[in-house]
């Protein structure tokens, strides 16, 4: 079994990968790489998500795949974005994050939002691909579910009429922005064999 490198510490991201591709050895880099860790000063997902793969496949010197995701929110101009995972601090606490994105919102009538997840893939000697999944969605008053991670919890899908949270794991691997994003890098990796 072939052996799939993600640029990621994050347990929730490489469970996804590993559901999502069941033929490959998914291995999160922190099996491989002690304490690897990429500044993410990109201002886009894709700066942030090509600053990590290109790290990795240097570091490693073979194919690692990372991604950079998070939630924009309409009505607070894409808020958080590239800071979702640190929007109330460093600590990259989930509930303090959802607790600032509410308290923010306030009582705000538009509440739409979208995930977005752009996966990219880097190589030695290769030009670095990239690869956008978008899921849009709507904030809800409160946390509802108990599934997933990050603002899961907040985030309503109209067409399940469900949050992310209410949903199941393997539900969400089909709908996901991160599902989307890897189901093209899927396609790549057929078209290439």
């Amino acid at each position: 079994m072939e052996d799939l490198v993600i640029a990621s510490n994050n347990k929730g991201k490489i469970n996804e990968f590993k559901v999502i591709f069941p033929e490959y050895n998914v291995i999160g880099i922190s099996d491989l790489i002690e304490d690897f860790d990429v500044e993410e000063t990109g201002e886009t997902f894709e700066e942030n998500a090509k600053l990590k793969s290109e790290a990795a496949a240097r570091a490693l010197n073979k194919r690692v795949i990372a991604d950079d995701s998070g939630l924009e929110v309409f009505a607070l101009n894409g808020e958080p974005g590239v800071f979702s995972g640190r929007y109330a601090g460093e600590g990259k606490d989930d509930d303090a994050n959802i607790d600032k994105l509410l308290e923010n919102l306030d009582n705000e009538l538009d509440r739409r939002a979208r995930f977005v997840c752009l996966v990219s893939m880097s190589a030695p000697g290769e030009e670095t691909q990239l690869f956008e999944g978008i899921i849009e969605g709507e904030i809800t008053l409160n946390k509802i579910g108990e599934n997933g991670f990050g603002y899961d919890p907040i985030f309503y899908v109209v067409e399940k009429n469900k949050t992310m949270a209410q949903i199941s794991p393997e539900d969400k691997n089909e709908i996901s922005h991160r599902a989307k994003a890897i189901e093209k890098l899927k396609a790549h990796f057929k078209d290439d064999q």
